[in-house]
């Protein structure tokens, strides 16, 4: 059930606010255990046959979490049980998501054919698994005072965040979910949640789903062995670029706008990356919640920067590399990780060395300009090994960029790629033009959600008002989306 069908829009979300908050004032517990009993339904109708895992994770993790608090905050006992409980989820992810890439490599090294069958990856495995390691480690370090099994079920299952983020805390929901007020329907949270659900829903449908099959014609070409030509490659590794932006940019907005119409508020999770002018301030703005996660769980327990610049470069690397494995199991991650981890440790090498020959260099234009031309430049093409399937179509696109003698102008006897799928170079050009002005120019989709919500709150002509024109959009996108041939799921639902 994508957030994007009739199905989502039309028939469950109705019927869960309404649940939700038709309920009695008093019976907070019933409505927390609703929303609980919804979030499991909507990961069923994915996938039924893990809701039994999804929730014997949930029940193991709550188990061990109150073994934690029942040792006592940092004791000896207390970090047992984490150690325990981590491992046992990290064994069950690296089991479903990486079992059969290691048979595979193992095989490749050995000339074996061991197995393990077809595994099927569970929808949103690695968010769940990290949600609930995190879980365990604030259990631990800080200590973790809710242990209602409904709101903690709910922290994990919530459907706005279940299946591709943002990755959660256990202080940031728990609050919320003890909060009588939040159990109330308040029209400026729903409207200003719906205009930014609306938002997001014309970022994906709109934006990303229409720019995807310029980078599917390259790519998939790439991947049967075709080679493209220069203006071929860079027309699809800057579509891929603009589609992932848009698509886990809208995906973010309506995970947010889903939770403001509970009056829950969840962590921003993308914040115009590619306007960064550095990598590390790259992964400050891209998939916030997991940098969180990473320079909190890994980078710092590795040691972080105390242990002088060569170490710090070293848990940068090794960091990043984990990160990009998390994304999936294949080499390619491991590559595009590997790359940021390059990247960070020669961006924090680079501003210390401009920090002590030319400490004023940052007030210049052209130096800010520069440093975020070279960041976007990396970032594009690292992104080619995110979405390439195997280093050789990766290998053919890089080289034809590579190759900028070429002509660059589009033409219909060239580019075959793109012509044998009906599609037109020149228009995806101007494709990309267009998202590069909206992804570089256009307000922060944050911002604006802030805006409209300060305006729903305290203007009810305003809140009627956006109340109809964002409702008239959100239907015209859906049945608009309803009558394409197949269902374009987000890309970040495959991690």
């Amino acid at each position: 059930m994508l957030f994007t069908s009739s199905t989502f829009v039309f028939l469950y979300l109705p019927i869960v606010i309404a649940g939700f908050f038709l309920l009695p004032a008093g019976w907070r517990s019933v409505a927390a255990s609703w929303l609980f009993a919804a979030s499991v339904f909507f990961y069923g109708y994915w996938m039924p046959a893990y809701v039994l895992l999804l929730l014997g994770s949930i029940v193991w993790n709550y188990w061990v979490g109150m073994r934690i608090a029942i040792a006592g905050q940092r004791t000896l006992n207390a970090k047992r049980w984490l150690i325990v409980g981590v491992s046992v989820n990290l064994l069950v992810l690296a089991y479903f998501k990486y079992a059969g890439f290691l048979v595979e490599n193992v095989n490749a090294l050995t000339g074996m054919h061991w197995g393990f069958g077809e595994i099927i990856l569970p929808i949103g495995i690695s968010f769940f698994t990290f949600t609930q390691i995190a879980f365990l480690a604030d259990a631990y370090q800080k200590g973790v005072r809710e242990y209602a099994f409904a709101h903690y079920g709910l922290f994990v299952t919530y459907f706005p965040h279940l299946v591709a983020g943002p990755v959660l805390h256990h202080a940031q929901m728990m609050p919320q979910f003890r909060d009588a007020s939040n159990y109330h329907f308040n029209a400026g949270n729903f409207v200003g949640g719906l205009a930014i659900f609306t938002i997001g829903l014309f970022k994906k449908i709109v934006l990303a789903d229409g720019i995807s099959p310029y980078a599917d014609a390259v790519f998939n070409g790439a991947e049967t062995g075709l080679t493209p030509d220069t203006f071929e490659a860079w027309i699809g590794a800057l579509a891929y670029t603009f589609q992932l932006y848009f698509d886990f940019s809208g995906y973010s907005d309506m995970a947010v706008g889903l939770s403001w119409m509970l009056n829950i508020k969840l962590p921003y999770n993308f914040d115009s990356p590619y306007r960064a002018l550095s990598i590390s301030d790259f992964w400050r703005r891209w998939h916030m919640t997991l940098s969180a996660f990473l320079r909190d769980y890994l980078y710092i327990p590795l040691g972080g920067n105390k242990h002088g610049a060569h170490r710090r470069y070293a848990n940068l690397f090794v960091t990043m590399l984990l990160g990009g494995l998390w994304h999936g199991a294949a080499w390619t991650f491991v590559v595009w990780g590997g790359l940021h981890g390059m990247y960070l440790a020669i961006n924090h090498a680079f501003r210390a060395t401009i920090a002590r020959s030319c400490p004023t260099a940052e007030g210049y234009r052209a130096y800010r300009l520069l440093c975020w031309l070279c960041t976007f430049l990396a970032t594009l093409v690292a992104w080619v090994f995110f979405r390439a399937e195997s280093f050789s179509a990766a290998q053919s696109i890089l080289q034809a960029m590579a190759h900028l003698s070429e002509s660059m102008a589009p033409a219909t006897d060239a580019h075959p790629l793109l012509w044998n799928q009906g599609l037109d170079p020149a228009r995806g050009i101007l494709w990309c033009f267009v998202l590069a002005a909206m992804a570089f120019l256009s307000p922060n989709s944050n911002r604006i959600g802030e805006t409209l919500l300060a305006r729903t709150r305290t203007s009810g002509s305003f809140c009627t008002f956006l109340a109809g024109l964002a409702c008239t959009a959100m239907i015209f996108l859906v049945v608009a989306n309803a009558t394409r041939s197949a269902a374009s799921a987000f890309i970040y639902f495959n991690f």
